[in-house]
């Protein structure tokens, strides 16, 4: 069992909701978070624990949690956190379609340069273990549901620093032993996600805020929503995965437009808050791709995972939630 871990990025939304499930299930461990503060600081990692902020030249492995403020690009610093760890589980990222359009250089060296510092202090510190946090972009313009076995064609400069990602993880289990386990993340979401831009949680906010909400193009596209806790749970089962070099395509499975999506919205916002949402259509996105859902047999039939929390479930309490900012 994993009881040291490494946890990029983990200030944010998927590394504070990681966090709790781990101590939870283990409240001896040792959890090291590795953190730029650019997205989550430390009030967000408050909200799930008692932490010591310590500098990378004074970590230790004794119970806890501990923050090291610091960056993914800067290689010596990689390699300082990455000492004396089991699992190495890389959350930190640039993430989304849009700013990987606006700065296409910045999202490289996030997504392409991190994920290499972070393989490297694997391989230097003997850590077997490291779980990557992908995404559905790098298959880009395919036939839905999205698999494993698929050929990549990203659309995003997105979808192509996250495939750059699959790849290094795949030559490091394949020349270094370093069980590496890729995990596509669907549309995530969920209580915790204050700080996201993607479109629930964002029209959650702004519905609150009484700000319009605003569909990018006609609503026509569609996505693979999947809940938090489901998400961690898959998490949590590809620390236990013994082999490497395994992609997982990890969300609910389901196929829905986001017209679909958000008239679920609606009802639960309006049962949840008395109020209503309002919602207009604006130009398509650039880089933006049509059909996007997920085969998730895989996961299920090899790391024995499947999605449990159906939409409107999810969304009632990521409402509930996001009221209380």
């Amino acid at each position: 069992m994993v009881s040291r871990w490494l946890i990029t990025g983990g200030c944010g939304f998927i590394g504070t909701s990681l966090i709790s499930r781990i101590l939870i299930d283990q409240p001896a461990a040792h959890i090291r978070v590795l953190d730029n503060l650019s997205v989550g600081n430390r009030d967000d990692l408050a909200e799930v624990c008692s932490f010591e902020e310590v500098s990378e030249n004074a970590v230790s492995d004794k119970s806890g949690v501990f923050l090291l403020v610091g960056d993914i690009r800067n290689a010596e610093q990689c390699l300082r956190a990455t000492t004396s760890v089991d699992c190495i589980v890389h959350l930190a990222a640039n993430t989304g379609v849009g700013p990987s359009v606006e700065d296409p250089r910045a999202d490289m060296e996030a997504n392409v340069i991190g994920v290499f510092n972070m393989l490297e202090g694997a391989r230097i510190n003997a850590v077997k273990c490291f779980i990557f946090a992908s995404s559905g972009a790098p298959a880009g313009i395919v036939e839905p549901p999205i698999h494993e076995e698929l050929a990549p064609h990203p659309v995003s400069p997105y979808g192509a620093s996250k495939l750059a990602g699959e790849g290094y993880c795949s030559c490091y289990y394949q020349t270094f032993g370093i069980n590496t386990v890729s995990l596509r993340f669907g549309n995530v979401y969920g209580p915790r996600s204050k700080h996201k831009s993607s479109v629930i949680a964002k029209f959650i906010l702004r519905a609150l805020n009484d700000e319009v909400c605003e569909i990018y193009g006609d609503g026509a596209q569609t996505r693979d929503f999947i809940y938090i806790d489901d998400l961690i749970s898959a998490v949590v089962k590809a620390s236990k995965f013994e082999k490497g070099g395994e992609i997982f395509q990890i969300a609910s499975g389901t196929e829905m437009t986001l017209n679909e999506l958000i008239k679920i919205l609606k009802l639960v916002f309006h049962d949840k808050t008395g109020r209503k949402m309002k919602v207009i259509n604006g130009e398509k996105r650039l880089g933006d791709v049509m059909r996007n859902f997920a085969d998730t047999s895989k996961a299920k039939n090899i790391l024995g995972w499947e999605p449990l929390i159906p939409i409107d479930e999810g969304l009632a309490n990521t409402i509930v939630s996001l009221s209380e900012y």
